[in-house]
């Protein structure tokens, strides 16, 4: 059965999944979650999405469209494998640096392994600190990024007004989740495919269906479009609006500080 999303007023704090957890009590879950899928974390997008959640993070660094200059600066939050961090800097052509901003530290150790590889160690900084109390002076970036990451905060509100005191004036927010399915049949064959199908494909992949039955739990949870909008406002963001992909099963937020 499917839950009642949460509202623009909140009510992820307490929320793993569809169960009510007690006030405190997600983060810990949650990490636990992703130390589970850290290393098969690509693989676990490339299941939750069949495989779209690599174009829709290209059109997410085409809307942001990177500055091509050395004194750009982005954080990116719960993007400790490195994804976005990666496609911004190759965007920018290796000029641009950004901070990979993770709680979970085996996510951190995959990314800073994957940018090593790449040769890309000289762009990034990696940093374990949660987005709801960020450890960086106001008014720091140029840009805030956070991809399939904010539903997985417990208290949403405040990370986004951390967001917004650590941009620029001029910065921007862009924010890429997964959301509600806009289109009718979509979203039937979507819940079809969430609840039946990916739970069993990440037992197989990883050995344990939990993790997987949490994250397509906590997406019919997430505020819809335009509640997650109105609470992007309320941080204080201006000219806020977002992109449906795919109908309706992602969405990309944006909004900027002025």
């Amino acid at each position: 059965m499917v839950a009642n999303r949460t509202s623009a007023d909140g009510g992820m704090e307490t929320s793993y999944g569809f169960r009510d957890v007690a006030k405190g009590e997600k983060q810990a879950l949650v990490n636990d979650v992703f130390h589970k899928v850290a290393k098969r974390y690509d693989i676990m997008n490339d299941v939750m999405s069949a495989g779209l959640h690599r174009v829709w993070k290209d059109a997410m660094i085409a809307a942001l469209n990177p500055r091509k200059d050395p004194d750009y600066h982005t954080l990116d939050v719960a993007g400790g494998t490195g994804d976005i961090a990666f496609r911004i800097v190759e965007a920018s052509k290796r000029l641009a640096h950004s901070t990979v901003l993770d709680i979970n530290a085996s996510m951190l150790g995959v990314g800073q392994e994957r940018a090593q590889k790449k040769g890309l160690s000289d762009n990034l900084t990696f940093v374990e600190a949660n987005a709801e109390e960020l450890p960086f002076e106001a008014n720091t970036f140029d840009a805030y990024t956070i991809a399939f990451g904010i539903r997985n905060v417990p208290r949403i509100d405040v990370a986004l007004s951390e967001a917004y005191r650590v941009l620029k004036r001029g910065g921007r927010l862009l924010v890429l989740e997964f959301s509600e399915v806009q289109m009718p049949l979509l979203d039937r064959v979507y819940d079809e495919w969430s609840f039946k199908a990916i739970p069993k494909f990440g037992k197989m992949i990883t050995g344990d269906a939990e993790p997987y039955q949490y994250l397509v739990e906590s997406i019919r949870k997430f505020p819809n479009q335009k509640d997650f909008a109105a609470m992007i406002e309320r941080a204080g963001f201006s000219k806020v609006s977002f992109t449906n992909y795919t109908g309706g099963i992602a969405a990309l937020h944006s909004g900027w500080k002025i």
